[in-house]
């Protein structure tokens, strides 16, 4: 049975979420701030984290960046629940390592697939060989000769974003991440995404 975590500072919120994964088979664990969620989660080691952004003690985003900083938590799946949905917001959660964002109140069954999306794509191994740091593109338009923005998409690329989520995160049009995509297959010599994938993590090791 997985575990979720669900940090949230409203009661009445907290209690329905975790109706809603306990009937799903899910194990939810509750938090009612962010200090105690990052204690929970240290704790816990959840599956997968459920995480309001405005919260009393610490906020959403410090939540994200204590736990992205410890070895136990810093691939643990977080999705972010929020009120505030407007675009900065959501860059700024998925710069700081959010898998998802989903805007309050969110309908159950988009809370269910994306719990499951991001579960599923959690159990796809990255090869553990390799160490990769994310931090710049600056090693993959040396290593490609890629232009500054098309490594960036590639760098976000290689983190498992989609390009939704990559068009949120650069703040460009969707249409114009897929152009960089394409051009990144052509450049790699590769046909999926999970290749070009692979070829980033590796330079990006410095393997």
């Amino acid at each position: 049975m997985k575990t979720i975590l669900i940090i949230e500072d409203e009661p009445e919120m907290r209690r329905n979420l975790a109706t809603i994964l306990r009937l799903e088979k899910y194990h939810p664990v509750s938090a009612e701030n962010g200090r105690t969620g990052v204690e929970a989660a240290l704790r816990e080691k959840p599956d997968l984290i459920l995480c309001d952004v405005m919260m009393p003690e610490l906020d959403g985003y410090g939540v994200l960046r204590e736990l992205r900083a410890d070895k136990t938590t810093e691939a643990t799946p977080f999705i972010f629940l929020t009120a505030k949905g407007e675009k900065p917001d959501i860059r700024s959660g998925m710069n700081l390592g959010a898998d998802d964002y989903l805007t309050k109140p969110v309908a159950k069954a988009e809370l269910l697939a994306a719990i499951a999306s991001r579960l599923r794509r959690a159990e796809q191994t990255t090869v553990p060989a390799f160490d990769p740091d994310f931090s710049s593109a600056a090693p993959l338009e040396r290593a490609f000769g890629l232009t500054p923005r098309v490594a960036e998409t590639l760098l976000w690329l290689a983190q498992g974003k989609t390009n939704g989520d990559i068009a949120t995160i650069l703040g460009i049009s969707e249409s114009t991440v897929k152009k960089h995509v394409l051009e990144i297959f052509g450049t790699l010599n590769v046909e999926t995404r999970t290749a070009a994938c692979l070829i980033a993590v590796e330079a990006l090791s410095g393997n």
